[in-house]
């Protein structure tokens, strides 16, 4: 019942758009010091939403024309001033990445928890 609201879906959406940013800063951060490693990051979540939901006919149910399952969005290589070495991976500036990341899952799982209570009340099953 809940993912057929769009709030849910979207904070479903926006929940694994963190988890496979952090992926990808876990593997720069695995690869500070590889010579030659390019630091990669994902688009910005408006624009993957945006671009995995607009797309014309809507399913609701794996069964229909066009259904897929969850997509995994390729990194891009981010361009910047490298090491001497090649490597363009900032510790500081994944950190902070990190952070970001964190915090977007954080809002993820309490707008779903917030839908879910909400639903529980107009259900008369809350507290």
């Amino acid at each position: 019942m809940l993912e057929k609201l769009e709030l849910t879906r979207m904070a479903q959406s926006l929940a694994s758009h963190a988890g496979q940013r952090m992926g990808v800063i876990a593997q720069n951060v695995a690869h500070a010091d590889s010579p030659g490693y390019k630091a990669r990051d994902l688009p910005d979540f408006a624009t993957t939403y945006a671009d995995q939901h607009d797309q014309g006919l809507r399913t609701t149910r794996a069964g229909h024309l066009g259904a897929s399952g969850p997509s995994t969005i390729e990194p891009m290589i981010l361009r910047g001033p490298s090491s001497p070495n090649g490597n363009s991976v900032s510790l500081e500036a994944e950190m902070v990445k990190a952070a970001t990341v964190r915090q977007d899952h954080d809002m993820a799982l309490a707008i779903y928890s917030s839908t879910s209570d909400i639903l529980k009340l107009a259900l008369g099953r809350g507290r």
